[in-house]
Parts: structure tokens; sequence; C-alpha cells
């Protein structure tokens, strides 16, 4: 499981014209599910995202996770993160989860999220989105439920 992480002073995401879903002050995550993922890779990674340290305290260092400052998270399924591009030109998705799994897996991601006491807001799975943002920083992590599982944090 992938998660990239923007760090926003606003975000929305807008379908056929309307927007869904939209967040102040917080993480855009872009979440991408891959075949083989578990329940306990969802929950790791939404425990960093909850808690990673990567807002600002007063002075101005990156010292606070999305509990402490406050912050929501608008949380965006995210296949393409699951792109392999090591041949050819054109990215091959095998390696993304089938959509109903997946489906289920973002939910259960989002169900984390707000166990931990986030407001957490979605996108709509499996539609075209138009994702609008106001990136703070930039700040733009990308986390790997792989890397996690090993002790790592990245990718």
């Amino acid at each position: 499981m992938k998660a990239l992480l923007q760090r926003v002073r606003t975000a929305s995401v807008e379908v056929d014209g309307e927007i869904v879903s939209s967040i102040d002050k917080g993480l855009l995550v872009f979440l991408g599910v891959g075949k083989g993922d578990t329940d306990e890779d969802g929950k790791k990674l939404a425990a960093k995202v909850v808690d990673l340290r990567i807002f600002p305290d007063e002075n101005h260092s990156m010292n606070r996770s999305l509990q402490d400052s406050g912050g929501e998270v608008l949380l965006v399924s995210q296949f393409t993160l699951q792109a392999d591009c090591r041949r050819g030109r054109r990215p091959s998705f095998t390696e993304a989860e089938d959509p109903v799994r997946a489906e289920e897996m973002y939910k259960a991601f989002g169900g984390h999220l707000r166990s931990s006491g986030v407001s957490t807001r979605e996108g709509v799975f499996g539609a075209h989105m138009n994702v609008r943002l106001d990136n703070d920083g930039p700040v733009t992590i990308m986390l790997d439920s792989a890397y996690l599982s090993r002790g790592g944090g990245g990718s």
C-alpha cells in the first residue's frame, strides 16, 4: 500500500463539476492499494500518517503531527501509485489490487484514520476526479507499507 502525502492549506475534490469533499489545513492523501496488501498494512500506514511530525511548531520546525496541529485529511484513491514503469513507455498496473478489494481497503484505511480521531473526508472511489490543492511548504512525502513493515518509512 502506498500513500502520497501532501501538506496543504486547503484541498478539494470535484466530480462532474461539483465539489464532493474539501478540507482546510491538513493532508491530502493519495492512496494506492496493491495486490497482497492487508488490513494490517492499512493500520500501520494510517498510524504513520496520523503521527508523522511534518507540521510546523512555533519555531517553524517540522515537529507536530496531524493530530497535534488539528489538521484534517482528504483521502483520494489513486491506483496509479502502483504503476510499474520499468519497461517500455506505457505504465503497467498489474500490481494494483482488484477494484472491489481495493475499495474495501480504501474504506478501511479511512476508517483507521477516523478511529484515530482525525477528521477525514474522501473523494469518490473509481470516479474521474479533479483535485485542487494549495500545497503548504511544499511538503510531499511518499510512504510505502512494504518499507514500514521492515522498519523503514518511505520509498
